[in-house]
């Protein structure tokens, strides 16, 4: 007679659930992030300072625009180069890795040995999995990469798709503060400029949480306390100026 076997206790019964990872490794996801909130964080406090000095309304429509396009520029192109930068960096030391494996693979094969025995692994199975790891030279130069460098060949970052990204998304977030003084001037533009940044925070705020898995109301909360300092300390410096200078 057979018996039924028995679940081993602890596991779940189901189907298992796998986890699947945003791939944030090319660089345009955080440069979208990193460039709205730049772009709001800067143009409101560019807009708000100028505004305390009671400039006319052309001023700041100007100045706004300025900033807005010298801004995203500026961004993009220091994505672009750090980021370009980068993966020359990286891309050098996997040449010189790929050098190694490729002249003296028994060093290399010990030097898994070695980063396999210090995480715990017996001697025997350490050189077992590693002698399987550089059997197959792709898989070798991978291997190396991930655990010598902490990186991986087919992911060295996207300059050109960051610079994009970076340069999109700072404009729209520059242009937010900016749209009331495009339609408007006088108290009643700087007032909605101040309704449209906070709401515009609030928002990035939000949507970074996905990004960081905090909670949602800590992170807008804090954009929206930074933009707050921001916008209060230049249009403080803005006012301070402005009346200084009346004769």
């Amino acid at each position: 007679m057979m018996r039924a076997r028995r679940k081993p206790q602890g596991l779940a019964e189901g189907p298992i659930q796998e986890h699947h990872h945003r791939d944030i490794r090319g660089g345009s996801a955080r440069a979208a992030v990193f460039g709205i909130s730049d772009g709001l964080v800067t143009n409101v406090s560019l807009i708000l300072g100028l505004s305390g000095a009671s400039p006319p309304a052309g001023v700041v429509r100007l100045a706004g625009l300025a900033g807005l396009l010298g801004g995203a520029f500026s961004m993009a192109a220091g994505e672009y180069i750090s980021m370009r930068a980068q993966t020359e960096l990286f891309e050098r030391e996997l040449e010189r890795e790929r050098q190694e494996i490729h002249h003296r693979p028994e060093g290399e094969l010990q030097e898994l040995v070695r980063i396999y025995e210090s995480r715990g692994i017996s001697t025997e199975l350490a050189m077992q999995v590693a002698r399987q790891m550089m059997a197959d030279p792709k898989t070798a130069l991978e291997t190396h990469a991930r655990e010598e460098l902490g990186i991986h060949p087919d992911s060295l970052g996207r300059p050109v798709q960051a610079a994009f990204a970076s340069f999109v998304t700072f404009s729209v977030g520059a242009l937010l503060p900016l749209i009331p003084f495009l339609v408007g001037l006088g108290t009643s533009a700087v007032l909605a400029s101040i309704v449209i940044a906070a709401i515009a925070a609030v928002i990035v705020g939000s949507a970074l949480s996905l990004f960081t898995g905090r909670s949602w109301w800590w992170s807008a909360f804090r954009q929206l306390a930074i933009c707050a300092a921001a916008g209060a300390v230049t249009y403080g410096v803005g006012a301070a100026v402005g009346l200084s200078t009346v004769h």
